[in-house]
């Protein structure tokens, strides 16, 4: 393809603004880039301060913007009207959504002929809302995806355009599954377009009756209930993995960070977890940490003592002797 009738290409695509903040959207910024749509702009939430020493930092949409050339625009409001006059000088074609972090008004949502595309973490109308990801791992589903769809002023609730399944493997953490679905959602994003452009993918309304909502994910919602099933306990830990992370607390009122486990399998020691308090630790040795819980019990495979680094729990085990009780369990 030579190159004038590569930049013809190019101008016969849907001019774009494009809004997003996280990596999650990352890979559809750059997907749309590489099959050569216009992307007029795009717009992510305001730098935020971050870390130890809350150094101000660029979300990922920003930083991968500038690395690509594109506008960057960071309004602290989108409701004032102000930000959809610049908007409208701008005058996209599509305006493509993907994490973005708010809910846009019908001013801005009117703005683009062709409409607003969302790609949304899960297979909607299931987990709408901002943490489907986590929610579906924390839940134990086995299966989650992909849901492109048009954008109305409801949280997640316009017609469905295109769909892409993704099996959630037992281990499988919500970092993991998040990078597995940016991906997946970033191949979907061109078909999506491109079939609403041809008239090959028509919007299908989401049926209400099977609508669930993903609310948001704080720090407490990585505390540990020790009275749950293990299996239970292992899903809250890989779906808060990495943040919020997952904790329980020690008998002296300090944090315990726990990064991965385990469920202990029915014929595996120690035997009679049943006949132990939740939260109760029943080995403590070279293989690691097992906690008693609610049905079954778990092992500790990384932990992170509070103030301390993170480490390998048999490499600590003797810190954690039996009996010990954790606490956090509501």
């Amino acid at each position: 393809m030579t190159q004038d009738t590569t930049m013809q290409t190019r101008q016969t695509k849907p001019r774009i603004v494009f809004m997003g903040t996280p990596d999650f959207a990352v890979p559809c910024l750059r997907r749309l880039i590489d099959d050569g749509y216009p992307v007029l702009a795009t717009v992510c939430q305001p730098d935020k301060p971050t870390g130890r020493h809350q150094v101000l930092t660029a979300p990922p949409v920003k930083q991968a913007a500038i690395d690509l050339g594109i506008p960057v625009l960071q309004p602290t409001k989108i409701r004032s009207g102000e930000f959809a006059d610049q908007l409208r000088t701008l005058e996209p074609d599509f305006i493509i959504t993907a994490a973005y972090g708010r809910i846009l008004p019908a001013d801005i949502l009117q703005i683009p002929p062709l409409g607003c595309l969302n790609v949304h973490g899960s297979l909607l109308p299931e987990y709408r809302g901002a943490a489907p990801v986590q929610w579906s791992i924390i839940d134990g589903k086995a299966e989650t995806g992909i849901t492109i769809m048009l954008m109305d002023e409801g949280m997640d609730t316009g017609d469905i355009l295109l769909q892409g399944r993704f099996p959630i493997s037992p281990d499988m953490d919500a970092g993991q599954l998040m990078d597995a679905l940016a991906t997946l959602g970033a191949d979907l994003l061109p078909e999506a377009i491109e079939g609403l452009l041809a008239h090959t993918l028509q919007p299908i309304p989401q049926d209400e009756s099977k609508a669930t909502y993903a609310a948001m994910i704080n720090r407490e919602t990585g505390l540990i209930d020790w009275t749950r099933p293990a299996e239970d306990i292992h899903n809250r830990v890989r779906g808060t993995y990495p943040w919020p992370g997952a904790w329980t607390t020690l008998p002296d009122g300090k944090r315990l960070k726990i990064h991965r486990t385990a469920v202990v399998s029915g014929d595996s020691p120690p035997t009679h977890a049943h006949q132990h308090t939740p939260g109760t630790i029943l080995a403590a040795q070279k293989t690691g940490i097992t906690i008693a819980a609610g049905t079954g019990a778990i092992d500790l495979l990384e932990i992170q003592p509070e103030g301390g680094k993170r480490l390998k729990s048999q490499d600590c085990a003797h810190n954690y002797p039996v009996g010990l009780q954790l606490g956090g369990h509501s």
